[in-house]
């Protein structure tokens, strides 16, 4: 079956033709070359780059070629103004419509690029659920092994037994930790972190946190100590939060203080309170970080030179960054004088809730 539609060489030749045979039928005042524009916009439209070129170049000529042609009269110089005016818009359409062939051309580079994008961060994030899936379930199996040995379902078990088994244990729930923070990461990358708010008290969550790392802590020798600024007298420090994503950024920066200080060393956990925002800070006595390593401590998967970030997988802070940012507050690092780091955040202050007021009030 034939093609029922012309060939754009057809509709440009044919319209070539109608505008010569008109303009080169009149005199020189009656100007025909505006009509080349369609040819023009043709050209670009279905023919390439070059095509069009030849094509604005052939309209210029035609569109002069009266001053010459079919001749005898006299050419004013409004004609000549004319003629020229209509060149130059020609010229101008030419190039305007080359450019908006190269726009489209580039949005529709972007938009291939963008659909590749959003196909590859979907079988990314399918790869990384699946595998993170396929991990935990044999991390998860592990542990409850290793309980019931430590329980002695298996038969009695010695006190050097035991401590290999609690050893055992820490290390899979330390790997299956890391594994979920893996998955979360890349689900807050693409979807955005979602955070359940309500009013809660950073103090309780610090108090919270320090009893769970206790034990980490007895097994590198480090202290832990929790104190509120100038006073020693426990403050509540409200803040509309999220207490699940807020536990994880204490337990994050504090498991990071107890990993980088030394054996004997002190960890202090130091709650700031102030009339619009709160401060946490977490103090290590360790070796500190380098000018290099600073402003990249809280990128993904940022590994430095030193020691201390050999010792971590850089996922913790970043994770911690993500949170503390989807809460409008800000996260940072430094180090102390003469050694050590101070990790710390802040978050808007809070009113308590309506119980705790009353308390405060009676």
């Amino acid at each position: 079956m034939k093609n029922q539609h012309l060939n754009p060489q057809w509709l440009i030749a044919i319209l070539f033709a109608v505008v010569m045979v008109l303009d080169l039928s009149t005199t020189a005042d009656y100007v025909f070359g505006y009509c080349y524009t369609g040819a023009i916009l043709l050209a670009n439209s279905h023919l390439s780059r070059l095509a069009t070129i030849r094509v604005t170049i052939m309209a210029s000529v035609l569109t002069l070629l009266n001053f010459f042609l079919p001749g005898g009269e006299i050419i004013h110089t409004a004609a000549i103004a004319n003629r020229v005016i209509v060149v130059f818009a020609l010229i101008v359409t030419g190039w305007l419509s080359e450019r908006n062939r190269r726009y489209q051309e580039a949005i529709a580079t972007q938009q291939a690029q963008l659909q590749s994008q959003q196909q590859l961060a979907s079988m990314r994030e399918d790869f990384i659920s699946t595998l993170t899936h396929d991990l935990k379930t044999p991390l998860i199996g592990a542990i409850e092994t290793l309980k019931s040995f430590q329980t002695g379902q298996f038969g009695n078990v010695t006190s050097a037994q035991q401590k290999v088994l609690q050893m055992m244990e820490r290390s899979h729930r330390t790997t299956l930790q890391l594994v979920e923070t893996v998955l979360d990461i890349y689900r807050n990358d693409l979807s955005g972190l979602k955070l359940q708010c309500q009013v809660v008290n950073l103090a309780v969550i610090a108090s919270e946190v320090i009893a769970t790392l206790r034990d980490l802590a007895a097994t590198r020798r480090v202290y832990i100590d929790l104190s509120y600024g100038e006073s020693d007298f426990r403050r509540s420090l409200w803040v509309n939060g999220d207490e699940l994503q807020l536990q994880r950024v204490f337990t994050n920066l504090l498991t990071n203080a107890v990993n980088h200080s030394p054996r004997g060393g002190r960890v202090e956990v130091l709650l700031e309170s102030y009339s619009v925002y709160h401060i946490v800070k977490f103090l290590d006595s360790g070796q500190g970080i380098t000018e290099e390593e600073l402003p990249h401590l809280f990128e993904r998967f940022y590994q430095g030179n030193s020691d201390r970030q050999a010792k971590g997988s850089g996922l913790g802070l970043y994770l911690s960054r993500q949170i503390i940012t989807a809460h409008g507050g800000t996260i940072w690092a430094e180090n102390r004088s003469p050694k050590g780091a101070l990790f710390a955040f802040r978050l808007l202050a809070s009113p308590p809730p309506l119980l705790e007021s009353y308390k405060e009030i009676s």
